[in-house]
């Protein structure tokens, strides 16, 4: 683990799509909150979020995630995620985010506008 993360924004179909490659820690998961933050004031119902193999998300920056699913729930959108490993996917599950979100095995799935 290391406090390495690359997060970006692209508009695919219209669609944001959050980009993450590397770590979510308590420390770098601000980037992915304040990525989700810029495209929510656009006023955005479909957000996708995107993870690169390999990728690690540790407890710290799970906690973004729920605070994500949290605000994405206030502000009625829908938040795609792909890309989880089969590992990280698990653990989604077993705290309750794949109710949150709708987790998709291809991206173009997310990028779908509407």
């Amino acid at each position: 683990m290391s406090n390495n993360i690359e997060v970006s924004v692209k508009r695919v179909n219209d669609v944001p799509v959050i980009g993450i490659k590397g770590d979510v820690t308590a420390v770098t998961g601000v980037e992915v909150k304040n990525a989700y933050e810029t495209v929510s004031k656009e006023g955005t119902e479909k957000i996708g979020c995107h993870f690169d193999p390999g990728c690690y998300i540790n407890s710290g920056g799970l906690a973004f995630f729920i605070e994500i699913a949290s605000q994405s729930r206030k502000n009625k959108q829908t938040v795609c995620i792909c890309g989880l490993s089969d590992h990280f996917l698990k653990i989604f599950k077993m705290v309750g985010l794949t109710r949150c979100f709708d987790i998709i095995t291809d991206p173009k799935d997310a990028m779908k506008g509407g």
